[in-house]
């Protein structure tokens, strides 16, 4: 496997391959990472991995000099999961004027859910997604769904920018407990962990109850909201959602989304599940 710091390495690479695969991240690696490059390998020639911890999709106040670097053990993952190359640029290398000076502006949905509580953060990451997408110049694209809202910004601006990549959605791989895996989860006491299977076990109980037929989609995303506030939670969102659009759900939606973010303890959790109804 090789390793590059410099985006004269990857591009002189990139040039004797045909059909390359990206997979996005900011290391600290684990099994859901890992999924997303088995997912690659099977759609190219070549995976590519970026480690890079992005400032700009940080906000004021949040982890970005503790979020985790662990580059040597990253390696060792991906050399196992059989990717190709690590692309781990430092920040003089991805930003040459020292700070990002052009960015790419998502629309209004960058301003709803995690965009309430994080101004920002999806200008962030579109800029970052697209100067990777120009580094690399990868065929298609793998990005988990634990990251709904990520993902559906990230297909947008494809779409939009008439990108010639093909994003691959790939399911959310979870613990034991339904606990969907994050990098964050590392901030967690061994009681916490436990007690954090709540958000996915929520989710659960309003997905049965629209599957059931209850359309009163404010009232389960209240009882879901006060059920973690008694148990020692902050609830950021609960909400139902159009699973393609992200607009508020309708009751004759058939394809919903229930996503969710919260804070247990310091940590912040995100989740969805996706609850596709039959057609009529």
């Amino acid at each position: 496997m090789h390793i590059f710091h410099t985006i004269t390495e990857l591009r002189s690479w990139r040039k004797q391959v045909k059909r390359v695969a990206l997979v996005p991240t900011m290391g600290n690696l684990h099994a859901g990472h890992l999924a997303l490059v088995r997912t690659a390998k099977a759609h190219a020639d070549a995976v590519v991995v970026s480690i890079f911890v992005n400032r700009i999709q940080f906000g004021v106040g949040e982890d970005f000099e503790l979020y985790p670097r662990t580059l040597a053990e990253d390696v060792e993952k991906l050399t196992e999961a059989g990717a190709d190359v690590v692309f781990a640029p430092s920040e003089t290398e991805l930003y040459p004027n020292g700070t990002q000076q052009y960015f790419v502006e998502p629309p209004a949905i960058q301003n709803e859910l995690c965009g309430r509580s994080r101004p920002g953060h999806f200008r962030g990451v579109a800029t970052i997604v697209t100067k990777l997408f120009n580094i690399v110049q990868p065929n298609v694209a793998c990005f988990g769904k634990k990251d709904y809202q990520q993902l559906a910004v990230i297909k947008g601006m494809v779409q939009d920018l008439n990108m010639d990549i093909d994003i691959i959605p790939v399911e959310i791989e979870r613990a034991d407990t339904g606990l969907a895996l994050s990098s964050r989860n590392g901030y967690l006491t061994i009681e916490q962990r436990e007690q954090a299977a709540q958000l996915s076990s929520q989710l659960r109980t309003m997905a049965e109850a629209i599957r059931r037929g209850n359309r009163q989609f404010a009232a389960l995303e209240n009882s879901a909201a006060t059920y973690l506030q008694q148990h020692g939670w902050q609830v950021d969102y609960i909400e139902v959602r159009h699973a393609q659009t992200l607009t508020k759900a309708q009751i004759s939606d058939k394809n919903l989304v229930i996503v969710a973010a919260a804070i247990l303890g310091t940590t912040r959790l995100i989740d969805n599940l996706e609850v596709q109804l039959e057609h009529e």
